[in-house]
């Protein structure tokens, strides 16, 4: 279990919403308005165009619109949180915050909308008349039983998906852990024993839910605050309650409980004790969802028994029931595919694809979330940590896929994979690039990369999912039998990998003689190098790439750049004619930046700054990019004047004698060299758009430009990565996590410096 997080205080939360700008959410332009054609375009009279064209086609909405990202977010705050019913405007702060998960999870745009109205018949007609204006609808927080009567009037009424996120999020997420805890307990959901207490919105959905996914309505039985709703029942029904009407001779709680495999609790505080949960089947499957406290804690179900399987619906207990895992990825595959409503078929394929992702192996954020412990698919975890980021890839998909095949989709999607990748790339700007990456490496000749940390658990982990990903073979550097430990540690198969003991290795003394040969006139005596090759796991490392035993290496996790290059430069040399340099991508707002040099020289001449710009323009075109290169300077063609910048003129100077096939300029300031229309200034510039690789006149320059840029500006970078050596080589940061040693390993894979036809 999660160490126990403290309350948000009331007093911390209310600075939060007050503090300017007040709220959660803001309105910003997706099109330029910095000119009068650009105002002229988006209002009169460029707007007539696509008025005219959604008259003779309102399918053409979503093609001129934000139609098909947009969804409202609606409540008459009639059942706020547990709050009770504290009118609409009270449920602002609650539906602000809904809006704002539907854009930091799926990237989709919505808006909140309080309607003072308690009325069902007469919000729903409210509703319908504004609703098809919005790609989706998000009801909130309505109390029962008029939120179904609510839904399903607006479904039937409106083209577009409606969901009230308070029944159907919270029954997805639950039966996405009921399927896992099915799985971990050897049982087969049709023959589940369920007990579900709570028959309001979100106890109903749940088991509406799973048993549409298989649960026998003879072994489902629902209780409510009277006990259990058995057919032949009067007090207290309504026609929702009654579809669910239990043959049995039970009547309480405790009594349905006696043998049953499943509860399920949307109800209230202490509904269940100790005694009823002793009186379960083996293995009991136990989600007490009541909030804010659970009908039973983890702790007393741990004091009664100690093979239950349990969840709640709170952050400090493993299993959260966090309905952000659900909505957001539901709506944006609905919206992708342009669905006519979210049914029943949908909402089992987001549980099917929430359960298996919570069986696969973690990557570095989700382990953060847990404060560095890192968990595996067991009794702990049957659900997947809100901040997955492979969440966005993987429920749309199944979302969209089902929704065509259900015939609900008006837009299908043709080629799925590529549509898995676009999803990436919403909330990854860094992710076009790098499956642009990993797919060049695939397709090339199987590479073999030695990683020189191979005791490491996240060098473990980095090179197993090289190998699994394809994208070449992984080589552990380290003690055969501290390395297995920590393979059986982080659940990689031992004999899945190869290792190496430097000490041990057949190919030790070639190693040493080779690396004596090179070093004898360096002041080293034949049993220092002998040493290195022991001891030095990069320098080991190093001579297996230097001749030929494997094409490139990762290091750096467990010590510092400077030390881990001086290591790996033992062996090998610059490439002949180039430069060693340190490279970082920047993207931000939509821009592509190349960076140099961040990491290896501190104050580059003249002629290392010409160096750079050649070598940072062929890196660019690596990826795809053709270079604009600007080097850059405190002053642009001569103003200021000043000593530093006729370093950077002479640097110019060197490139026009080389004539290189890219477009260059300096010296010039960043804002000049960025800014598309600086020629109207500079007419004479030979750069023909903004510039995309900068080349820094030293490196604090180069390093505080990259931070400044991801700290204040929201950028994300991507390296430092290396360049210029003979054989490719990257060196990680200290404490580098999984997914940016893996993208080090495919860089080597992919190798910079190479050069292409």
């Amino acid at each position: 279990m999660t160490d126990r997080k403290p309350r948000v205080d009331d007093e911390e939360a209310l600075a939060f919403h007050r503090q300017a700008p007040a709220g959660k959410i803001a309105l910003r332009a997706t099109k330029p308005m910095a000119t009068q054609r650009d105002l002229s375009l988006a209002y009169s009279p460029g707007v007539a165009a696509p008025v005219k064209a959604i008259h003779a086609n309102p399918e053409a909405v979503y093609d001129y619109t934000s139609k098909g990202n947009f969804v409202a977010v609606i409540s008459n705050g009639t059942a706020i949180l547990g709050l009770g019913d504290l009118g609409p405007a009270a449920s602002k702060p609650v539906m602000e915050g809904k809006a704002v998960l539907f854009k930091r999870f799926a990237d989709i745009d919505a808006i909140d909308i309080e309607v003072e109205e308690n009325d069902p018949e007469a919000f729903i007609e409210c509703v319908r008349r504004f609703g098809n204006t919005f790609g989706g609808i998000n009801l909130e927080d309505i109390r029962g039983p008029d939120c179904f009567i609510i839904e399903e009037r607006l479904r039937e009424l409106l083209d577009i998906p409606v969901f009230h996120d308070d029944q159907h999020g919270t029954a997805i997420i639950s039966a996405a852990g009921i399927i896992n805890a099915c799985e971990l307990s050897g049982r087969d959901i049709k023959d589940l024993k369920v007990v579900v207490n709570g028959a309001g919105a979100a106890g109903i959905a749940v088991l509406e839910l799973i048993k549409s996914m298989g649960v026998a309505h003879d072994n489902a039985i629902l209780c409510d605050t009277k006990g259990v709703i058995y057919k032949g029942r009067s007090n207290g029904m309504n026609q929702w309650k009654s579809a669910h009407a239990a043959e049995t001779g039970k009547r309480t709680l405790e009594e349905a409980l006696d043998g049953a495999d499943c509860f399920i609790g949307l109800s209230v505080k202490g509904a269940v004790n100790k005694a009823m949960i002793k009186s379960m089947a083996a293995d009991p499957i136990i989600f007490a969802m009541a909030n804010p406290d659970p009908e039973i804690t983890p702790e007393e179900v741990r004091e009664a028994r100690s093979d239950a399987i349990m969840a709640t619906g709170r952050s400090d207990y493993p299993n959260q029931v966090n309905n952000v895992l659900g909505f957001p990825y539901i709506f944006r595959g609905a919206l992708d595919v342009r669905a006519r409503t979210i049914n029943e078929e949908m909402k089992v394929a987001a549980a099917r694809a929430l359960a298996e992702l919570a069986r696969e192996d973690v990557p570095d954020e989700v382990a953060a979330a847990y404060h560095g412990s890192r968990p595996s698919f067991g009794k702990d975890y049957i659900i997947p940590a809100p901040f997955d980021p492979r969440l966005i890839s993987h429920v749309p998909p199944y979302v969209a896929q089902a929704a065509m095949d259900s015939g609900v989709a008006r837009r299908p999607i043709a080629d799925m994979e590529a549509y898995k990748a676009t999803l990436a790339q919403r909330l990854d700007p860094t992710a076009a690039i790098l499956q642009a990456l990993h797919e060049e490496v695939r397709a090339a000749d199987r590479k073999t990369i030695v990683f020189a940390e191979g005791e490491e658990p996240t060098v473990i982990r980095a090179a197993h999912a090289f190998q699994t990903q394809g994208l070449g073979k992984a080589v552990l550097v380290g003690r055969e039998e501290t390395t297995k430990a920590n393979m059986r540690l982080v659940g990689v198969p031992e004999d899945s990998i190869e290792i190496l003991n430097a000490r041990l290795s057949e190919n030790n003394a070639v190693y040493a003689d080779w690396l004596f040969a090179r070093l004898q006139r360096r002041g080293y005596l034949k049993r220092d190098v002998q040493r290195m090759v022991n001891n030095d796991r990069n320098v080991f490392a190093a001579c297996m790439v230097a001749l030929g035993d494997a094409h490139g290496l990762v290091t750096g996790t467990t010590r510092n750049y400077a030390q881990a290059l001086a290591d790996v430069q033992m062996a090998l040399d610059p490439k002949p004619g180039e430069r060693v340099m340190g490279m970082s991508l920047v993207l931000s707002r939509g821009r592509t930046l190349f960076i140099a040099d961040t990491n290896v020289t501190e104050f580059p001449s003249a002629q290392a700054m010409a160096d750079m710009a050649c070598e940072a323009a062929a890196a660019a075109r690596r990826f795809g990019v053709e270079p604009r290169v600007a080097l850059l300077s405190y002053s642009t063609f001569g103003n200021p004047a000043g000593e530093r910048s006729e370093k950077i003129q002479e640097a110019v100077r060197l490139l026009d004698a080389r004539s290189p096939d890219f477009e260059y300029e300096g010296e010039m300031n960043a804002d000049v060299a960025l800014d598309p229309d600086h020629t109207r200034l500079y007419p004479f510039s030979r750069l023909t758009g903004p510039a995309n690789v900068l080349i820094m006149p030293a490196i604090h320059s180069a390093s505080i430009s990259t931070k400044l840029l991801r700290a204040a500006g929201g950028a994300t970078v991507l390296g430092p990565m290396l360049v210029g050596l003979e054989k490719p080589v990257q060196i990680a940061r200290l404490g580098a996590g999984v997914a940016d040693i893996l993208t080090l390993a495919a860089l080597a894979a992919h190798d910079l410096s190479a050069e292409r036809d």
